[in-house]
């Protein structure tokens, strides 16, 4: 019998995950680090208080280089590049044509004039790739972030160009004499900055990383943070039959662009209509995690869905994403069914942990 795990991709700090004792996990195709014996609760709350550094590496990156770079993007992808230039950053969506669906959440890195590194997630690589072609360079790369109050400050001690970049902003540094790229974004909360760095120079860069105390954290603080902060994920706030407007993401659509962008139709006629549920908050009572899948009923009846939910490390108490009728407001009481348990639950106003100003 084959081994289920031999098809999944590595990435180039695999080793410096394994020699620290992290617990590997299968991921949108690839395994990486879920935990390190500190625990996912000790990660995330480094990350709040101080830094962590996440390997990313599993994330894709889809090179758009060419005179014809920019008119390609900005003719597919929601948001209009218009409003930033060379050297900046923009998140975007990539949607379906019949339906508007999210067909994946896109981080745009415009690197210079004609080169863009397109960032998708990991499972969805090969469909942003078609939609758009260029070169899929992820395997010639890690992607490291760094993020936390204090991620910039220790950064700057090695690599001071990277600490620098501003938020959304993109530039070049060197490690080792190799050419890198920093960008001011990440998926916490928190400030912070993201190094693409070649393959080869990958395990230096980390372990530089771990000798100035930053904190190596996995995916499972990476899942508890962004939902403290009301990330989408894609799969859970994101993905088939969910628009950006149902996600209260309509900040990434441009509608005024000459150049529209697939699924544009499709979305127009949900935007006239008016979206037929929109994502909101819960939080509960108590440690007990909230399960994606679980039903939120009022009045015994359901009116919509958990996608996303875990125990806050930060505010003590679970919390909840979940699809809910377009007129619900905070406040309202509401219960989650838990395998049969009924859960009280209230609705809340997003983010669950307000967003650090820039």
């Amino acid at each position: 019998m084959s081994d289920p795990d031999s098809d999944l991709r590595r990435s180039p700090l695999d080793v410096a995950h394994r020699a620290l004792g992290a617990r590997m996990v299968p991921f949108g195709g690839w395994e990486m680090p879920l935990s390190y014996p500190s625990g996912t609760i000790a990660e995330h709350q480094a990350c709040r208080t101080a830094a962590v550094a996440f390997d990313v590496s599993h994330l894709g990156t889809v090179r758009i280089s060419g005179p014809d770079a920019f008119g390609l993007l900005q003719r597919t992808l929601t948001n209009d590049l218009h409003k930033i230039g060379p050297g900046r950053a923009q998140y975007t969506h990539l949607l379906d044509e019949s339906d508007a669906s999210v067909l994946d959440d896109i981080i745009v890195w415009w690197v210079d004039a004609e080169r863009f590194d397109v960032m998708p997630n990991a499972s969805n690589t090969v469909r942003v790739r078609k939609a758009i072609g260029g070169t899929d360079v992820t395997a010639g790369r890690a992607v490291i972030a760094v993020q936390g109050p204090d991620a910039r400050a220790l950064l700057a001690k090695v690599v001071p160009a990277a600490a620098e970049v501003g938020r959304f902003r993109v530039a070049p540094f060197s490690w080792r004499d190799r050419d890198c790229v920093a960008a001011g974004t990440g998926y916490t909360g928190e400030d912070g900055v993201e190094c693409s760095v070649p393959a080869d120079a990958a395990l230096s860069f980390w372990e530089t990383l771990m000798s100035l105390g930053i904190v190596a954290a996995g995916l499972g603080a990476r899942d508890t943070l962004r939902l403290e902060a009301a990330l989408p994920l894609h799969g859970h706030e994101l993905g088939p039959g969910i628009t950006p407007l149902q996600a209260g993401l309509g900040w990434v659509v441009s509608w005024t662009k000459e150049e529209g962008f697939r699924g544009r139709d499709a979305l127009e006629r949900e935007r006239s209509r008016g979206p037929r549920r929109l994502l909101a908050g819960l939080a509960t009572e108590g440690r007990q995690p909230v399960c994606a899948g679980a039903a939120v009923l009022s009045g015994g009846a359901k009116v919509g869905e958990v996608t996303s939910g875990n125990f806050s490390p930060l505010l003590g108490h679970g919390i909840a994403l979940a699809f809910l009728p377009p007129d619900t407001t905070p406040g309202l009481q509401v219960e989650i069914d838990l395998r049969g348990r009924p859960v009280p639950a209230t609705v809340v106003k997003l983010p669950f942990v307000a967003k650090k100003k820039d």
